[in-house]
């Protein structure tokens, strides 16, 4: 098969120290979820990537378990390292602790299954990806644990068989499949551009805007794209045990892989039982914000996880009066 690669990304400041809560993780609502989730407590988000740096302070005892599908570190598959910075970044926004210092993810008590299937110049074979799809939807962890959630923030130009099909079978399981729209947009709505495995309808394929919620100037437009989040200047951990502030689709989708995160325990504690992948993904779509742009752009808007919860409490007031 052919090679794979992290779609292309943007590092704009690297920090040593940090104590702040991320301004996507505000955009999103994740706060407003927390309490009612217990953070996210008893999800599990495959990321799919680099790497992550295992001893990284902000994600001490996040990481479940892990695997590593490339030749890196002698093909050692218990040195799950990230030897990029990429996978540590996508690492931190979904799942990075709530301790005070550093930075704080989205779901901060989901744990981590660190697949690392691209090797340190950020690229790996579609074997590797594929290989580690069926990794994560066989995984079963020390207490019986399974991976609801797998975040790819990565693509390439070719659709092949063999990935497709795996990306089908793990939404069959019921894992929602979020993944990077890509970083080739040329700003134009009337325009599409196409990255893998993002293209494919089984999968929740998210675009990127900035702190002002405009589209952001690279993000990919295509009809497949079903929703946008933060993805310029996203503070969150590094290598080193540092921070660092990049921009890119990249960095969109681990905001929405934690948004599942915390969703999975607040519906299915509401339903009172287990929800499928599809029930999963027509609750995320109730959180989102259509923010005026055309839906080859925006999908269905900005995940805005507190969204359903507002709109519950002005209908409660409004017919109490």
């Amino acid at each position: 098969m052919n090679q794979m690669k992290l779609i292309p990304y943007r590092t704009e400041t690297v920090l040593e120290s940090i104590s702040e809560v991320p301004s996507g993780i505000k955009m999103v609502e994740a706060e407003e979820l927390w309490e009612r989730t217990d953070q996210g407590a008893g999800s599990v988000v495959a990321v799919i990537d680099t790497g992550c740096q295992m001893d990284h302070p902000d994600l001490e005892g996040q990481i479940i378990d892990g695997y590593n599908f490339t030749d890196d570190f002698n093909g050692s598959i218990e040195d799950y390292n990230d030897n990029n910075g990429h996978g540590t970044h996508v690492a931190g926004t979904i799942a990075a602790l709530e301790n005070g210092n550093g930075v704080v993810g989205v779901a901060p008590k989901a744990k981590l299954l660190i697949l690392k299937v691209l090797s340190g110049d950020g690229s790996g074979s579609y074997e590797w990806i594929v290989n580690a799809i069926r990794y994560a939807i066989d995984w079963e962890g020390p207490s019986g644990e399974k991976a609801r959630v797998i975040s790819m923030s990565l693509g390439g130009p070719q659709d092949t068989e063999e990935l497709h099909q795996a990306v089908k079978d793990a939404v069959d399981s019921g894992i929602s499949i979020v993944c990077a729209a890509g970083n080739d947009g040329d700003g134009r709505e009337d325009t599409q551009e196409f990255s893998y495995p993002g293209a494919y309808n089984e999968v929740i394929q998210v675009g990127a805007v900035d702190d002002s919620k405009g589209i952001a100037e690279f993000t990919n437009m295509n009809d497949q794209i079903d929703l946008v989040a933060p993805g310029v200047d996203v503070l969150s951990t590094y290598t080193e045990g540092k921070y660092a502030k990049l921009s890119g689709t990249s960095m969109a989708t681990p905001h929405v892989s934690g948004g599942i995160a915390l969703l999975i325990p607040l519906v299915e504690k509401q339903f009172q039982r287990s929800m499928s992948e599809s029930e999963i993904f027509s609750q995320l779509i109730k959180r989102t914000t259509p923010l005026g742009f055309s839906k080859v752009a925006e999908g269905n808007g900005l995940m805005t996880l507190a969204l359903t919860d507002k709109l519950e409490e002005i209908f409660r007031v409004h017919t109490e009066k």
